[in-house]
């Protein structure tokens, strides 16, 4: 799946490398279990996304549970919007 070769995941059971690639970010994905997603930093200028950024500060203030960016949405609704980006 070409969405797989842009937003890079780690499963939950793997060791978690703290390399990411220059011009990315991690973000945790998720409504109950979050999984973790490498993507391209210039998703954050997309209104869509900006409303993603909105209710993570809503729900999580600026203090998130991972350590990292946490986006309080579906995998599979982030996966859609993500390959929406990518296709812009």
């Amino acid at each position: 799946m070409a969405i797989h070769k842009i937003l890079r995941r780690s499963l939950s059971g793997e060791k978690r490398s703290t390399e990411v690639p220059k011009g990315h970010l991690v973000v945790y994905v998720g409504e109950s279990e979050k999984k973790r997603f490498v993507i391209p930093i210039s998703y954050l200028n997309h209104p869509s996304f900006q409303e993603l950024l909105c209710q993570a500060e809503e729900e999580f203030g600026f203090r998130h549970p991972m350590g990292g960016l946490t986006i309080p949405c579906s995998e599979e609704s982030f996966i859609d919007l993500t390959s929406h980006l990518r296709r812009a």
